[in-house]
């Protein structure tokens, strides 16, 4: 690690990021590579970013195309890769239209938006969006306000009202907590910052219904989950219900900033001319980047090899010593260590030994490995793991 780089990091970035001792110039797929030359297999993609593989060559591609034609004129004008790259986000979802923006938290803001003009439009004085403990929406105020753990944190108060929350997957909580002045329910349909924990059917269900019996919007956030993680192309594709609105993002640029609130016919048409906006939204370079990215994702054989990884990573972890419990979707995977296992110290273990993972609670490791991986490199992954896990791993 330079340590002329770390200590102009601290002297130069607001300190609000803990970063690992490394300092990674390349990748390529499934790999990263460090300042030192050393090799990593990396099994978080920058948080679910780098799903189709690090420096694709279709998204290399289009996107130095697209650049060296036009980079940027803003959303006040026509561009073909940002209409093209609306229309494949909607046939492939929910059939309405799509709002553009650079992040998750940008694209939630927007459903935020949409579910309270809606709520007002039908008459709603002081509209409530329920959200769900453990939940993670984003860090501007609006997704702060929508994420009940960091809306509690008194040193950002005071946050943005209309905001109430009930006890994960707990489907008479919800029921008691949504009526008619209920703009929508939004929530996770697998939670990711919190571990990786699937919501159930049951739940789902109950949501759907009490949306359409007052007219609420059911709002899922597939930041994480959605362009082909668990399996499907979205992950609401493998569930008993079909969402009002959807906010992607993470993978849709694989790398590049871009995020979408995608709606139904109907909420999807809430929004008007003044009412949102973002500048660098669905430029040509993202979307085309976009577009390579849907072409690569949306295909039979690419959904059917993450759901195969998926179930032989999850096999192959749940023989291990150590291993509790193995969550998740395809190759969105938790798993849960047995009491006294320190995950972080896991974690720290792993990246010495090449493996790239993240720890997001003290008993869990996340595991978000990109599209591209191969059957030997999975199988290598649990072999580290084991060794961590025995105390045998070594840098």
């Amino acid at each position: 690690m330079n340590e002329r780089l770390r200590e102009r990091e601290q002297r130069y970035l607001m300190n609000t990021y803990k970063r690992a001792p490394v300092e990674f110039v390349r990748g390529d797929g499934a790999l990263l590579f460090d300042s030192d030359g050393r090799e990593y297999l990396d099994f978080l993609g920058g948080i679910s970013v780098a799903s189709v593989g690090h420096c694709r060559t279709e998204v290399l591609d289009a996107m130095k195309e697209q650049a060296g034609q036009l980079m940027h004129v803003s959303n006040l004008f026509y561009t073909a890769p940002m209409v093209d790259l609306a229309e494949c986000l909607s046939k492939s979802s929910l059939g309405g239209a799509v709002f553009f923006c650079n992040s998750g938290t940008e694209a939630n803001e927007c459903a935020i938006k949409i579910a309270r003009k809606a709520a007002r439009r039908r008459g709603v004085e002081d509209p409530v969006i329920v959200t769900v403990d453990g939940d993670f929406h984003g860090r501007t105020y609006g997704s702060l306000s929508a994420t009940p753990g960091l809306s509690r944190n008194p040193d950002f108060a005071p946050m943005v009202p209309g905001f109430g929350s009930v006890p994960f997957d707990d489907a008479e909580a919800l029921e008691a907590a949504v009526g008619p002045g209920t703009a929508a329910i939004m929530l996770e349909p697998i939670q990711g910052e919190a571990g990786v924990f699937p919501v159930s059917d049951e739940f789902l269900l109950k949501a759907r219904e009490l949306c359409d019996r007052y007219e609420a919007l059911l709002i899922f956030d597939e930041v994480q989950t959605g362009v082909g993680r668990t399996g499907s192309l979205w992950a609401y594709q493998q569930g008993p219900v079909r969402p009002d609105l959807m906010t992607v993002a993470k993978a849709l640029g694989g790398g590049v900033a871009i995020g979408a609130c995608i709606g139904s016919r109907g909420a999807g048409s809430v929004l008007e001319p003044g009412d949102h906006g973002s500048t660098f939204a669905a430029g040509p370079v993202a979307a085309r980047a976009g577009l390579a990215v849907l072409d690569l994702v949306d295909r039979p054989e690419t959904l059917r090899a993450v759901r195969d990884l998926g179930d032989q990573l999850g096999r192959g972890l749940a023989e291990l010593d150590g291993v509790d419990e193995v969550r998740g979707r395809g190759l969105m995977i938790g798993v849960g260590l047995e009491a006294g296992i320190d995950a972080a110290g896991i974690a720290a273990v792993l990246l010495r030994d090449g493996l790239v993972v993240n720890a997001p609670r003290p008993d869990t490791l996340r595991l978000l490995p990109p599209f591209v991986l191969t059957v030997e490199q999975a199988d290598l992954a649990v072999g580290k793991l084991a060794s961590a896990l025995s105390g045998t791993g070594r840098a």
